[in-house]
């Protein structure tokens, strides 16, 4: 009984200590996109591109197909919002953060922008993976 008593203590910790992380993952997750909600907002599509992995193994899926590298989807950017009235200001819905392995998340949402030029929604899904400590997209799609 002792045994039984122990083992459903340690599956209890271990259990509360996992729901801790991925609450703090998905947090930290959250966090960083508050901070590219902030930078759009501002015009700033360099350190928009900070949350995003700095390789060439970076994919961005959107309507004109598939975007390979870091540069490229910033170069990207810049092309398709050349100005602040082309970024205006971004909001976020997120409909889903889900874990799909131990350092990588899915987040699914709705993007916002009002602008100038007239105001653009979409959806997005975007893969986070957990790189030297930091919480980096290493693929987007939106639409």
């Amino acid at each position: 009984m002792k045994k039984l008593i122990l083992l459903f203590c340690f599956v209890s910790i271990f259990n509360g200590y996992s729901q801790t992380s991925e609450e703090k993952d998905k947090k930290a997750i959250l966090k960083v996109l508050k901070k590219q909600r902030i930078a759009w907002s501002d015009n700033n599509i360099e350190a928009f591109m900070e949350s995003y992995w700095k390789s060439d193994s970076l994919k961005f899926y959107g309507s004109n197909g598939v975007t390979h590298g870091w540069e490229n989807t910033l170069d990207r950017y810049k092309r398709a919002y050349p100005t602040e009235d082309h970024t205006g200001k971004l909001n976020f819905k997120i409909n889903a953060i889900t874990k799909i392995a131990e350092g990588a998340y899915y987040v699914m949402g709705e993007y916002h922008l009002k602008r100038e030029v007239g105001n653009a929604d979409g959806i997005f899904m975007v893969i986070f993976k957990k790189i030297d400590g930091k919480w980096k997209i290493i693929a987007d799609t939106s639409s």
